[in-house]
């Protein structure tokens, strides 16, 4: 194994064989947010190399997702969970034959480059199933750094949105023209999401808000949500939609019942439906979660609630504003110390998060 770290400035990166590579396997299997923050890597390999192939394994739930976008040419699809369930049950025959299967199915892709995108070990493990003969993945404290033929660093912390995706891309030397953040919609996911919201609010323009997330560290104060969303009523004849998954139904009713303004259509949209409603929002109000980070590569204008987890602070658009008090424990990221308080979150006022949706709203969110 070759163990490569982040050059000094100025240094370039020579990659052999660069020009052989037509085959791109990138594996970010699961969270949206971070599958959003890292899918311009495959729109660089594609300018770079315009025959190539880019391949994207995911999770079964990401993968119409990924699907729609257009500079990805197939999702492998893994079955993460039907995997787990087969180990808890302990049949394990089962499981070592649908592994084996999945494997045969890697090499028959003919992989040239494997790009673990997540650096964990199941991701190396993956990885080195597809047996490319190169495969390159992130530093990190996981086991399984012998399962990849090139280990990199994370590059700079420059607190900018997918900085260390763009990192890996221009590790290979592929950079050309910056880190494209976008997603494609398509039509009929953007009609489904019309008729739906036609059907909720006619043609009235709305704000959204994406407050749920599956790590209550990184959850906003509901009684702040709820004020937001009645000031945005008042002050601006808003409605707000409220939007999330289908394990957020209870959370979501909640809220829902603490502001008569708040639309509620958690658990009723597909990922592609909700990106299209948050393409058409006037602003988008999130915490760390993915359709925060959705609307922040859409360039919609978006103001991100940050505590215990900050993704960036750069957003690559002048279009977003993030809101991130650290404390001397943040970020504590899976570890939190305060006892399920979680000071950071409350340390942001629905004053500060009214005042930064006033400047977007009103055009006026430059730096």
């Amino acid at each position: 194994m070759t163990d490569y770290v982040h050059p000094e400035p100025g240094m370039s990166l020579q990659v052999p064989d660069r020009e052989k590579a037509t085959r791109f396997l990138i594996i970010r299997p699961s969270a949206i947010g971070d599958v959003v923050m890292a899918l311009p890597m495959a729109a660089v390999i594609k300018e770079a190399l315009p025959d190539a192939s880019v391949m994207w394994l995911a999770e079964p739930y990401v993968a119409d997702f990924l699907r729609a976008q257009p500079h990805v040419d197939e999702v492998v699809v893994w079955p993460k969970s039907r995997w787990k369930d087969l180990g808890r049950s302990w049949r394990f025959g089962a499981l070592v034959r649908e592994v084996s299967a999945f494997h045969r199915m890697l090499q028959r892709c003919r992989i040239d480059v494997a790009l673990d995108a997540q650096g964990l070990l199941r991701s190396r493990i993956l990885a080195a199933l597809s047996r490319a003969r190169r495969r390159i993945g992130f530093a990190s404290k996981e086991p399984g750094r012998f399962l990849m033929t090139e280990v990199i660093s994370k590059g700079p912390r420059t607190r900018t949105i997918g900085t260390e995706y763009e990192h890996m891309v221009r590790f290979l030397g592929l950079l050309r023209n910056g880190f494209p953040m976008g997603l494609n919609i398509p039509e009929d996911a953007a009609q489904r999401a019309d008729r739906l919201l036609t059907a909720a609010l006619g043609t009235r323009p709305y704000v959204i808000f994406a407050p749920f997330t599956t790590r209550p560290q990184k959850h906003w104060i509901a009684q702040r949500w709820a004020r937001c969303a009645e000031k945005i009523s008042e002050e601006r004849r808003l409605p707000v939609v409220l939007l999330g998954g289908a394990g957020d139904g209870e959370s979501a009713a909640h809220l829902a019942g603490l502001a008569p303004s708040i639309v509620n259509l958690v658990g009723q949209t597909s990922l592609l439906e909700s990106a299209a409603l948050l393409q058409r929002a006037r602003l988008v109000i999130g915490v760390d979660t993915g359709l925060t980070h959705m609307a922040v590569a859409m360039k919609r204008p978006t103001v991100a609630i940050f505590g215990a987890t900050c993704p960036y602070l750069k957003t690559r658009s002048d279009r977003a504003l993030v809101l991130y008090k650290p404390l001397p424990c943040s970020p504590c990221r899976r570890r939190p110390t305060c006892k399920n308080t979680f000071p950071c979150m409350a340390a942001i006022h629905d004053n500060e998060v009214m005042a930064a949706a006033r400047r977007l709203l009103d055009g006026s969110a430059e730096p």
